[in-house]
């Protein structure tokens, strides 16, 4: 596989799951867009709670499908609404809409969030990344914008490709090695749809969904590969 052969695919018969605050489909930036799901996860006392959504309640989901969809057009978008209009959420919400995205048959998880690093909150994240790596299901997320070094879930699982924000041309990435956070994509200064318009904004949030594209153009060519291959070759095609 060569990146040039990569540049070539549209990111046909591959799913992704937006894993975010909604994604708004009357926004003209998504016109033509059809999502394959739109749910919204929420609690109700003790029980959780899974319904239609109503879009995008802030306008960071949308901003994520819209990176996704400009560079793999032909994939298919879900959106599972997990986190609020300040855009927090709850462990329980994120591990029920995981598992329901992994089990409709969604390809690639896109969490362009990531939860801080108390000990309480690993092993739920772990249920569920492990059972999307025994699926074959790929998972890219965002790291903390203010230290990349800093732990976070589901970000710091090796089987998770985890991205940080560069200022670099915004259709390509790169791998640095030696770090749990491995990859880096154009995330700085990014114009993009948001609730009521167009917003300019600035975080790994918006580089992970670069690397996500990138990944469905590769497994709509490889539709084969395990969760490490996959790792791997994105690796190997980095600019560096």
């Amino acid at each position: 596989m060569t990146l040039e052969e990569l540049q070539t695919s549209t990111g046909r018969g591959v799913r992704i799951a937006i894993l975010d605050s909604g994604v708004d489909v009357t926004h003209p930036a998504l016109t033509g867009l059809t999502l394959k799901d739109d749910l919204a996860f929420e609690r109700e006392g003790s029980f959780l709670k899974v319904t239609e959504s109503s879009g995008d309640v802030i306008g960071h989901g949308t901003a994520i499908a819209w990176i996704i969809r400009n560079l793999a057009p032909e994939a298919e978008l879900g959106s599972f609404r997990v986190l609020d209009g300040d855009l927090r959420s709850r462990t329980t919400i994120i591990w029920e809409a995981a598992r329901l995205a992994i089990q409709r048959g969604y390809h690639i998880l896109n969490c362009s969030f990531g939860s801080p690093g108390e000990a309480r909150f690993v092993m739920p994240y772990k249920e569920w990344t492990d059972e999307a790596y025994l699926s074959r299901t790929h998972i890219v997320a965002a790291c903390s914008n203010e230290d990349a070094n800093m732990r976070e879930w589901p970000g710091w699982f090796p089987t998770v490709l985890t991205v940080n924000l560069a200022d670099m041309p915004d259709q390509a990435w790169v791998h640095r090695p030696g770090s749990m956070v491995e990859f880096l994509a154009h995330g700085h200064q990014v114009r993009v749809p948001w609730q009521g318009g167009w917003k300019v904004v600035t975080g790994s949030s918006f580089a992970a969904p670069t690397v996500t594209g990138w990944l469905a153009r590769l497994l709509s060519l490889r539709p084969d590969l395990s969760v490490e291959g996959a790792k791997d070759m994105m690796r190997q095609m980095a600019l560096v």
